[in-house]
């Protein structure tokens, strides 16, 4: 692994790279010997960082949940990262000045009603463990570039996992259901930017299943001691691409009986 300073310092970069909206180069290009492991210590640094800062974490989110965005990635399974109490916000005006390069992705969030600690966790125990499930939309953003502004190489997976998987803002809203109130696989959703329809999908895209993969996490970060609790919010996994964002974007995500959320760029 990197060197305990070097992550520290890393981790620094990245939560300056926030604040100012500078994107960093590569890490993996700077340190070619860079693994997934490294990619959670730099994000775990970053999160001890933002809560030494008077931030909290209010849940997680999964990512490359698609086969086809992990084979791009050149990893089998998903990613991770922390969502951030200031990550949140409501349906209607989004500020773009928090974001660096925003594109937008739409998902489900679990929102547990009791707590799920790996090993062993199973998607029945997602399904009893969650109160309610709701639309969300993730607003994913490259704190490191995501491609090199001289080469155009696409950054590398460990690049992501360090930058928070991408996770740069959630927004809830439509209907909350308990998830035995419909099949979850089947909940889909239409992706309207500025009046064109740019994106459908159906959930049954995370995983088989978008429970799978809260059970996937949660059996994922139990080696680090670490478990999902009750109050947490889960974003499961997108099942569209991501769609480009700028200032004057207006977004409508249409869930069908689950309703919708409408949001603008400002």
């Amino acid at each position: 692994m990197l060197p305990q300073d070097t992550i520290a310092a890393l981790a620094l970069e990245l939560q300056a790279a926030r604040r100012s909206r500078v994107a960093l180069r590569h890490f993996s290009t700077r340190f070619p010997g860079m693994t997934l492991d490294d990619g959670y210590a730099i994000q775990r640094a970053w999160v001890a960082l933002e809560i030494a800062d008077g931030r909290r974490v209010q849940g997680r989110k999964i990512g490359l949940t698609s086969r086809a965005m992990q084979l791009s990635s050149q990893i089998d399974e998903p990613d991770f990262a922390p969502l951030m109490d200031d990550m949140f916000f409501a349906p209607g005006d989004i500020p773009t000045d928090r974001f660096i390069a925003p594109r937008v992705e739409v998902e489900l969030a679990f929102i547990l009603g009791g707590p799920l600690r790996g090993p062993g966790v199973t998607q029945a125990d997602v399904l009893a463990a969650t109160e309610l499930v709701t639309p969300a939309i993730e607003i994913i953003d490259a704190r490191i570039e995501q491609f090199d502004r001289d080469t155009k190489a696409p950054r590398k997976v460990f690049d992501t996992i360090s930058d928070f998987a991408a996770n740069a803002g959630i927004v809830l809203g439509g209907r909350r259901v308990p998830p035995a109130e419909l099949d979850l696989r089947w909940v889909g959703a239409i992706l309207q930017k500025n009046g064109v329809v740019e994106e459908t999908g159906l959930a049954a895209g995370v995983l088989g299943h978008p429970a799978h993969g809260v059970a996937w996490l949660a059996n994922r970060i139990a080696p680090y001691g670490e478990q999902l609790d009750a109050g947490d919010v889960v974003l499961a996994g997108s099942f569209t691409r991501p769609t480009p964002a700028q200032a004057g974007d207006e977004f409508a995500v249409d869930y069908g009986p689950l309703g919708s959320i409408a949001l603008r760029f400002v």
